[in-house]
């Protein structure tokens, strides 16, 4: 009987060791952890547990597999073999663990198979995480790592794989049993339907239902369901779903004001990093952070409605030239073949004579960038390496400031009318910008707030610059956030505050200036933009023009695996795993929400079939 502890106990190490994982995470986020009751802290353990038990039986695959082959070759000693395995696998584990702790922080959402859009430039995804608690990371890492090495050298080693004395049928027998036997944990049971990751889902608060989640076994499952040929997202039937997205654009006749003061100008868009609405006075936010953007609006074209359709700076870029919507589980920009059959808004331009330009302080090649601004045929691209190795003073590459005098320069070179975007990067993390601390801090929360107000001042003096010059009054300029962000506030991962963002237009060629609070997001930048031009905007169906009466008020944006739908009466968002609300405003009428459902699922499947 002793012999077949080893199973037994190899299995409770690694259960053991999953549960005191789910500790570290309800400990590192106790200010959420708060928010549970005790009943609902240990259902996290409850329903977490048939999925840790699954990727516990993965990992004892091996192993068993192992004891199979001593159980023929009595005299095989698997013992070291296994230590040498098991303690690999813990170092492992826990370093994807306190990754996962601090990534929860900034994204919302556990760890799954989205960080390896960014290996290809670790660079920039060290400077990601470079404000991340390291020395706390480090001793959680060392004390999970060192104590379950400790306890299984300790409690587990003895039982594990020593040399069998003689042959045994019954032994061969029972172990290739429990071997196969392996496969009704890792399925989750005996049921028709495999576990998949709502099994883990019990709570209407996001945040139980993440931390039941087994985080190697969502990785794993992120990894080997990345399907690019079936919609996760049926709600409806594809017609009902295409009817009713439909319905949000096909409104009648466009009314629209003109407010251009020349027929061809010069448009420059400025993709501002992470500039939440809530650092901008003009929109409610908080005072002083912004004074030159508050200006700039108050003398401009300030739209105070406008939502981010994702949550990160690749999917920003994409909504904003493309006027394309964002995927809950994926980005489009990560397949070039798909996005080689995406318009722009320069290649719509390039067809009355605009030249187009692309500048950006750090690498193209992140999160695939470069392969999407090719494809949209993008004619000049500039990145840290146009610039001396002098001004590369940031662990992104070019602060704001240099980038901005390079931009200002170049577009005197060009042939007008031109048509350039410029992104900036030093409000990102580690919002290390040159410059003395304007607010007193040293938490995240002023670091970032420092930093908004570094890159508004140096679009302060590139504004005050361009006035002076015979640009300005051929030229419209647009303001744009990239996406939105949790601070200030730590909102939740779906709130609409979080992508809630400013849209400016300015420039001496603007003529309409004021406020427009209908509700828009930045794909419909694109058709506002080219209905100034009265060129075709069939090629953007996803995009309707921010200034036109007759368009429904709405804006549709998605975080992982969930969305979000603004309407006038409020916003609801849901989360596509469960398919439950998340969060529901007072006032919101929730017949509505078959628009987002119908939202969701539809224009996943526009992406599915490009």
């Amino acid at each position: 009987m002793k012999k077949y502890l080893a199973y037994i106990f190899y299995f409770l190490y690694w259960v053991l060791f999953f549960i005191a994982a789910k500790i570290a995470f309800l400990l590192y986020h106790f200010h959420l952890t708060q928010t549970l009751t005790a009943t609902e802290i240990f259902k996290v353990f409850l329903y977490g547990l048939r999925m840790d038990a699954s990727f516990t039986a993965y990992i004892c695959i091996f192993p068993f597999l192992l004891f199979l082959i001593q159980s023929i070759a009595t005299h095989f000693s698997v013992k070291k073999i296994i230590r040498i395995y098991t303690n690999a696998l813990v170092i492992l584990i826990s370093f994807l663990i306190i990754a996962d702790l601090e990534l929860y922080n900034a994204w919302g959402f556990r760890m799954d198979a989205t960080p390896l859009q960014y290996f290809k430039t670790p660079k920039e995804m060290g400077a990601t995480i470079s404000t991340a608690p390291v020395f706390l990371l480090m001793i959680i890492f060392i004390f999970i790592a060192g104590l379950f090495i400790f306890i299984y050298k300790r409690y587990f080693d003895h039982f594990i794989g020593a040399s069998q004395k003689r042959f045994s049928v019954v032994h061969i027998f029972v172990s290739a049993f429990l071997l196969v036997f392996l496969f009704v944990p890792i399925r989750g049971g005996i049921q028709k339907i495999p576990m998949n990751i709502s099994d883990a889902y019990f709570s209407e608060k996001v945040f139980a239902d993440h931390a039941a989640i087994n985080l190697p076994w969502n990785i794993m499952f992120s990894i080997l369901n990345r399907n690019d040929t079936q919609n996760p997202f049926e709600y409806f039937s594809l017609e009902k779903s295409k009817g009713l997205v439909d319905s949000l654009y096909n409104t009648g006749p466009k009314r629209i004001p003109s407010i251009l003061s020349v027929d061809k100008p010069n448009v420059i868009i400025i993709i501002l990093e992470s500039f939440t609405a809530k650092w901008l006075d003009c929109l409610g936010g908080v005072p002083h952070v912004t004074p030159n953007l508050d200006s700039i609006a108050a003398n401009g074209l300030l739209f105070t409605n406008i939502y981010a359709a994702g949550d990160r700076s690749e999917k920003g870029l994409v909504a904003v030239l493309s006027g394309y919507p964002n995927q809950a589980i994926t980005s489009i920009i990560k397949t070039p073949n798909k996005t080689r059959k995406l318009t722009s808004i320069n290649q719509s331009l390039e067809k009355i004579g605009y030249h187009s330009s692309y500048t950006y302080g750090g690498e193209l090649e992140f999160a695939n960038m470069k392969s999407y601004l090719i494809n949209i045929k993008m004619d000049q691209l500039t990145d840290k390496y146009s610039f001396p190795v002098s001004e590369r003073t940031t662990s992104w590459g070019v602060h704001d400031q240099y980038v901005f005098d390079h931009f200002y320069k170049d577009i005197h070179t060009k042939r007008q009318p031109f048509f350039a975007t410029l992104f900036t990067l030093s409000s990102h993390e580690p919002y290390d910008v040159p410059m003395k601390p304007h607010f007193k801090g040293k938490d995240q929360t002023t670091l970032f707030e420092n930093s908004v107000y570094y890159t508004d001042s140096i679009v302060g003096s590139f504004i005050n610059r361009l006035k002076k010059d015979s640009l300005w009054n051929k030229t419209l300029i647009v303001f744009v956030a990239d996406h939105g962000h949790p601070l200030p506030g730590h909102d939740p991962n779906d709130r609409p505050s979080k992508f809630h963002i400013p849209l400016i237009f300015s420039g001496g060629a603007l003529t309409l200036k004021g406020r427009i609070n209908t509700i828009g997001s930045q794909t419909d930048i694109a058709t506002t933009i080219l209905d100034q031009f009265h060129l075709p905007t069939n090629k953007f169906p996803w995009s309707k023009d921010l200034l036109d009466s007759s368009a429904k008020p709405f804006a549709f944006y998605s975080f992982n695996n969930g969305f979000g739908l603004v309407t006038p009466k409020g916003t609801e968002t849901m989360d596509n795993v469960s398919k439950r609300p998340i969060f529901i405003s007072p006032g919101f009428d929730t017949s509505q929400m078959k628009y987002g459902k119908a939202y969701m699922e539809f224009s996943y499947q526009d992406y599915l079939s490009r």
